[in-house]
């Protein structure tokens, strides 16, 4: 049945999504997409393959969270590009090696000295290559916790909207992207779009310039306001990094088809995630029942 569906929606629905289906264990017909000296994609979905030259930083402040609950990383919203995008890919790298229950928090300390401008002098793949490992970020299997405090711009926007649950410091502003007045056109506002609506989402990118906290909070930017940070961010790890698994990954995929499919199209996805769902709870169930009827 789960193949079956599948198979018939991924063919025959033109609005179906092949990043879902992969997610659920059928894997897509993928094709090579050549990006430029150092890049490349698998499509569809696949992961860059870049260049990142050997003198640059390309691990992130990474500390263990208490009690093991995850893995924690600083990220200078003022770093050039791919600096960041290096930083972005070894948090990946790290929690996919892991192969266990965890979260990941991303901590963007206040930069007040950081410039509006965002991203500067880069390249198109650059820029690729920074959409694609936020994409990696957005698709781990683990829960994503990201915490601002202060004054932050450049990339927390990003970051902040492939979150799963985003915690901001009462004097937190978000200064948005604008490069000479303009809304900087990255992969941001297309989450903006999904994640507040086109209306608010315009109102932003047309005539925004920073975002206090009450408005972050206000627009679901924001899920939590708090000015202790360290037991905020304990109690989300501790309430969240239990929902961590592929399971939230399939759930976290449903909701994005949710914003833009049909339902005729969208049906076979949630059938088969039903049916994937009943098969992992009877599994789990499976090894009680004998103790059961032996009771018995």
């Amino acid at each position: 049945m789960h193949d079956a569906l599948m198979e018939h929606h991924m063919y025959t629905q033109p609005g179906f999504s092949a990043l879902l289906i992969k997610d659920l264990g059928i894997e897509p017909s993928r094709r090579r997409l050549d990006m430029g000296p150092g890049s490349t994609i698998d499509g569809p979905g696949g992961l860059v393959t870049e260049g990142i030259a050997a003198d640059m930083k390309t691990k992130p402040d990474r500390t263990g969270l208490p009690d093991g609950l995850g893995v924690s990383a600083r990220l200078d919203g003022g770093s050039p590009l791919p600096e960041l995008t290096a930083m972005v890919n070894a948090v990946c790298e790290e929690v996919e090696d892991l192969r266990a229950r965890t979260v990941v928090v991303l901590w963007f300390p206040p930069a007040p000295a950081q410039p509006r401008e965002w991203p500067g002098e880069v390249s198109i793949q650059e820029v690729n290559r920074w959409e694609r490992a936020v994409r990696r970020l957005e698709r781990l299997d683990v829960v994503n916790i990201a915490v601002a405090e202060g004054t932050c711009g450049g990339p927390v926007l990003d970051l902040l909207l492939a979150a799963d649950f985003r915690i901001g410091t009462p004097d937190l502003t978000l200064m948005l992207p604008i490069n000479d007045g303009h809304f900087w056109p990255g992969m941001s506002l297309y989450r903006l779009v999904h994640h507040i609506g086109l209306a608010r989402a315009r109102r932003l990118v047309l005539w925004g310039t920073d975002i206090p906290v009450a408005e972050a909070t206000d627009l679901g930017i924001i899920d939590q306001v708090s000015g202790d940070l360290t037991e905020a961010v304990h109690a989300a790890a501790v309430l969240r990094g239990r929902l961590s698994d592929h399971e939230t990954r399939i759930r976290r995929r449903l909701l994005e088809e949710a914003a833009s499919a049909e339902y005729d199209d969208a049906l076979g996805a949630h059938l088969a995630a039903c049916d994937r769902e009943l098969r992992r709870l009877r599994t789990a169930e499976g090894p009680a029942a004998p103790e059961a009827e032996a009771a018995g």
